[in-house]
């Protein structure tokens, strides 16, 4: 493709989110028009992202996009093998994948063709992404709402490749579950933002959400609780209805499988050794049964802690090989995230058999115990070929010197020093520091915003995330895979109170992860707020997100008279 950026056009036209690395216009070019006659010639490895152009664009605009005849004679202008006529050309070209990486694409718009070249599959499909924005809000719709048969494109030239391989979201379905249906609609969500992995939070001490087939109890007895506190912390309101559900294994086959027809990557968290208050409800023998009478647990039905850990027994671990082995048959993510978090460990150090098993294992402390349980799944995994992944607490209790392996890795939650500590040690890492980039934090301070949780976090906080700490040196800030916003769902109970803690804020996380942005303090977030007035609320609006609008909560965003758990005094970002 000669030359294909050879004239400007300012960026904030025609309101690209997340902002590609270049934008020109291409000089002497009508309007592309997409009409009825449009065909879409779809290059080997590009069968997929035709597809999906029919399924979604071809919904909204009532066009056929039907394939392109290659028996037909090749139009002027048109490229190689191109028939007359408006057409739609995906291709996969070494080259681009040479200079921008397999997510990198080349689009180029032209009174004739939208041509597309992807350094492989995934980058034709973010380029798919860009034209959809290109045909403005109405093509987010899943039917058309206007009678025009012909559609136009700005004449554009984009070259785009993203920051970050990895640009993943935590959408956290143990605390309240979210129906199949909702978890897809994320999927596209999260697409249609050129977000890449899906984080699912499946167990945690209020619900277990994935079938078991050896153990059924854990969906039978650990998806349901009897009842939910409404708000955090100290509220005293309860919704009295019993709350659950789960995934069947065929669930999560679907949802891989089309979250990997969007390019996305769906990774699965198993939490060991804390936050098991809910399989130990279903199984007892997991926990510390010398220490307190394990049969009367229930899945919990309050937020915080649970002091209900897994006991260090071999049942426990032989319980826990079984289960992941069926994970992943589900599962094919390099990546399996064990949690690792938050596991009290006042049991423990009460409990003869977990004193027995530190004595056995030469270990000196409780922390070393946590270590032990986050090493053995580490190379119970690599010796299947996956990676470890867990929270910042795996690097506790000597763990980097006990022999993590090389390829496991780390989600930086607690702040940027798990981060740090990890990239040094040569481990990978994943920044999601709370301070930052929970999405269950509130939006702004004040009365209105609906359960405040945590920090003020507000669109301009988000936009000026950087994931790379300051301090590393350039091989240490490679280890920096990318950066991933985490959507914690305790005072959210259904997917109005998900969108409106999500958006608009993933979209200005979305670019801070794809895009080529300079430092924090200088970027343009007039130029974003620009364009997301421009055309993104508008998507958002088209494709039924409840997000919260610029100026506050709507009236039924609000949530009077339920408590929160925010965090006063909040350190600056940094």
């Amino acid at each position: 493709m000669a030359d294909p950026l050879p004239h400007p056009l300012p960026l904030s036209h025609p309101a690209l989110i997340p902002a590609p690395r270049r934008m020109r216009g291409v000089p002497s070019a009508a309007l592309y028009v997409l009409d009825e006659d449009t065909v879409i010639e779809a290059r080997p490895g590009t069968e997929g992202v035709a597809h999906w152009l029919r399924a979604t664009v071809g919904a909204a605009t009532s066009l056929p996009l039907a394939p392109a005849d290659p028996a037909r004679p090749a139009g002027p202008g048109a490229g190689p093998g191109a028939g007359p006529g408006s057409r739609i050309v995906l291709g996969i070209d070494a080259a681009v994948g040479r200079e921008l990486g397999p997510e990198g694409y080349r689009l180029v718009v032209d009174a004739h063709a939208v041509r597309v070249d992807g350094g492989g599959a995934a980058g034709v499909f973010w380029a798919a992404q860009t034209l959809r924005q290109l045909l403005g809000p109405e093509a987010f719709r899943r039917a058309p709402v206007t009678s025009r048969r012909a559609w136009t494109v700005p004449p554009v030239a984009v070259e785009d490749a993203p920051r970050f391989r990895w640009r993943g979201v935590l959408l956290d379905v143990a605390r309240h579950f979210m129906p199949k249906d909702g978890v897809l609609r994320y999927v596209d969500l999260l697409a249609a933002h050129k977000l890449n992995v899906l984080h699912l939070h499946l167990t945690d001490d209020q619900g277990w959400r994935v079938e078991i087939e050896r153990y059924p109890r854990l969906t039978e007895t650990g998806a349901w609780r009897a009842r939910t506190r409404t708000g955090h912390g100290a509220s005293p309101l309860w919704d009295e209805r019993p709350h659950g559900g789960y995934y069947t294994k065929d669930d999560l086959r679907e949802i891989v499988a089309y979250a990997a027809g969007r390019h996305v990557t769906v990774v699965p968290e198993i939490d060991i050794p804390g936050h098991s208050q809910a399989a130990i409800a279903a199984y007892p023998e997991l926990g510390n049964t010398d220490v307190i009478d394990t049969t009367t647990l229930s899945v919990r039905d309050t937020w915080g802690i649970s002091e209900n850990v897994l006991a260090p027994t071999d049942t426990t671990l032989a319980f826990y090989e079984n289960v992941l082995a069926e994970v992943l048959e589900l599962f094919p993510s390099p990546f399996v995230h064990i949690g690792g978090d938050e596991c009290p460990k006042d049991q423990w150090r009460a409990s003869p058999a977990a004193r027995a098993r530190r004595a056995a294992e030469g270990l000196a402390d409780e922390d070393e115990l946590q270590g032990w349980f986050v090493r053995h799944f580490d190379r119970w995994l690599a010796g299947r070929g996956r990676r470890l992944i867990g929270w910042d607490e795996i690097l506790e209790g000597g763990l980097l010197e006990g022999g993590l392996s090389p390829g496991a890795a780390v989600s930086s939650w607690r702040g940027s020093a798990g981060g740090v500590a990890a990239a040094r040690a040569g481990h990978d890492v994943v920044m999601c520091p709370q301070e930052q980039v929970y999405l269950d934090h509130r939006q702004a301070p004040g009365g209105d915003e609906p359960v405040p949780i945590g920090y003020v976090r507000t669109l301009e906080d988000v936009y000026r995330f950087e994931p790379v700490p300051a301090g590393l040196t350039d091989a240490e800030a490679g280890r920096v895979l990318g950066a991933q916003a985490n959507i914690w769902t305790e005072v959210m109970e259904n997917q109005q109170r998900v969108d409106y803690q999500a958006f608009p804020r993933l979209a200005a996380f979305a670019e801070a992860v794809w895009s080529d942005l300079p430092p924090p303090a200088v970027r343009d977030y007039a130029g974003f707020e620009r364009r997301m007035a421009a055309a993104h609320y508008a998507r958002l609006d088209a494709l039924g997100v409840d997000y919260r609008p610029p100026g506050g909560p709507r009236p039924w965003q609000r949530r009077p008279g339920v408590l929160g758990r925010p965090i006063e005094g909040a350190p600056p970002i940094v």
